[in-house]
This record gives C-alpha cells, structure tokens and sequence, in this order.
C-alpha cells in the first residue's frame, strides 16, 4: 500500500520569497535593538561606567590623578570632617525645601489660573514655560546681573529716585543661597506649571460636574477632588526637582561661584572644588558617591511605587 505524503502549502510566490519575506521579517524585528544598541552601549560604559568608577576612586588613595591603592573609608572619613561639606549640606537643605516647595506652589497656583479658559492662555503658556528653555549658565547669568548692586535692580531704584532702596542679597553671605532659590524657581515653575496644567486637562470633567450638582464650592472641588487626582504629578514634580536640586552645579557657578566665601556652596560645587582645584580626588568621589545615594532614595521609592500601582 502506497502513503501519499502530505504537500506543503506554498505560498502563490512559492519558497523562495517565502525565505526572503522570513528574512526581512526578522531584520524588521531586529532593527530596533539594532538602532538602540549603540546608546545602550554608550549609556552603559559612559554613565553605569564612571558610577562604579567614581565608588571605586572613593576607596582609593587618588589625589590629583587617578590612582588604583586601595584606601579604605579613610576619604569618607575626611569627608565628613571638612565644616565645608556640612555648609553644603546645610546649603543644598534650604535650597531644596525652598526651591521644591515653591516651584510645586506657584506651579499649581498658575495652572489652576490656566485651566479657567483665561482668553490669553495661549500667549501666557510660552511666557511662563521660556524659562526653561533656558541653560543653568544663562539663567545664572542673568540673575547675576539683575541682582547686581552696582548694576541691575538696586542701581536702577537710585537712578529713578529711591535712594534708600537696598538690595544686596547676592554679596550679603546670609541670604545669598536665596538668590539661587530665587534664579532656579524662576526657570523650573513654568515647567512645573505645565505639569499640573497637563494633570488638569486629563480629569474627568464628569466627576467635577456630578461634585457642582451635588452642590460642593469650587474650594472643596480642588481640596477634595482634584488635588487628590493630582498625585502622580505632584510625585513627579517633586522627583524631577529634587534631582535638579542636587545636581545645580552650574546655576551656583554662574550666580554666586559658590560665594560670597562658601556661602553658597552645594555638595556639587564641593565635589568639583576638591577633585579638581583640591587635589583631593578620592574626597571629591566620596562627596559625588553621597550624592548618588540621596538620589538613589529619592528614585528607588517612586520606582517601587510605580510599579507597585502597575501590579495592582
């Protein structure tokens, strides 16, 4: 008895197009992580890198070069014997609290104002986000000049009169740090505002139209309502913030250089100072290393809460 074998069904062009379309399926497939491959390649050795060779310098013995003798905790322990790195600290705390509090408030504060349907909106959205567009450096440079004594804002008032006016913060070493307050919140709210604005938009409008008919005020609408939905953003905002709190090297360096003395010095000009004008290399990487571990509790939180929402 004669088995008839099964043909295989081709394709009306038959298999060698069959094979071809099978290759360029799976260079289809392949090309994304092709085209990725590079700035993987790039991101791991340039940034993960120099991580783990920053943490490695911390616990050598490197002054002005790089040198491989392994030096204990003995730079961590200079670290935090420097009155330097405590001022920073001190510094980068009132920085943050005041530069992070009040970007979130004003923000919120003029997107609330944006999401009433104002007619000028659509001029007030590029005036207010501008600033961001900006660099540290320029914005520094800016507010370095317009806080002048002998240039910007306190000449001016002479000029026009108010011979009494003072304002001398930026070379009076007590409130100089609120200079910088002042430079950085003036670039990152608009970017802050248009955050909440975004959070705004994307609330469903049913929910706030059934909170009027059952006779809720607009204050107990905001306070109950849309602030709670705004959480997301408000934990965003703060982990963009917080991150360009601690690495503000060069708003300092343009506003203040770090001065008047150190008073306004951030562990990032400190990490900067004693790496490469110190000689101090291995104290340098040990205050970069703190830096990475406070941003590391500020990040791994919103990750494990990211993706704690995703599992449920």
């Amino acid at each position: 008895m004669t088995t008839i074998e099964p043909v295989p069904a081709l394709s009306p062009q038959g298999a060698p197009q069959r094979q071809g379309r099978t290759f360029a399926d799976g260079v289809r497939n392949a090309l994304p992580k092709i085209v990725l491959a590079p700035s993987f390649a790039v991101i791991l050795v340039f940034v993960y890198g120099f991580i783990l060779w920053t943490v490695y310098l911390s616990f050598t013995t490197s002054r002005i070069l790089p040198v491989y003798k392994w030096g204990g905790f003995d730079a961590y322990f200079r670290l935090w014997s420097q009155p330097n790195w405590y001022v920073a600290m001190q510094n980068l705390a009132i920085f943050g609290v005041l530069y992070i509090g009040i970007c979130i408030i004003l923000g919120l504060g003029i997107a609330i104002l944006m999401d009433q349907r104002i007619r000028a909106e659509g001029l007030l959205r590029p005036i207010f986000l501008y600033p961001m567009a900006l660099s540290f450096v320029v914005t520094g440079t800016a507010w370095k000049w317009f806080l002048n004594p002998g240039l910007g804002l306190e000449n001016t008032m002479h000029n026009l009169g108010w011979t009494s006016f003072k304002f001398d913060w930026l070379v009076n070493p007590k409130m100089a740090i609120y200079t910088v307050v002042i430079a950085g919140v003036w670039q990152a709210s608009g970017f802050v505002m248009a955050m909440f604005l975004a959070g705004l938009r994307g609330i469903d409008g049913e929910i706030i139209k059934a909170a009027q008919i059952d006779g809720a005020s607009t204050v107990s609408i905001y306070r109950r309502i849309i602030i709670p939905l705004l959480r997301p953003v408000f934990l965003s905002a703060f982990i963009v913030l917080a991150h360009m709190a601690i690495k503000s090297y060069d708003l300092v360096i343009a506003l203040t250089g770090g001065g008047p003395g150190n008073a306004t010095e951030l562990p990032s000009t400190f990490m900067y100072s004693y790496t490469f004008t110190r000689n101090q290399m291995n104290v340098g990487s040990a205050s970069a290393v703190m830096m990475l571990m406070g941003i590391t509790a500020i990040i791994v939180p919103y990750l494990y809460s990211e993706l704690r929402e995703r599992k449920q």
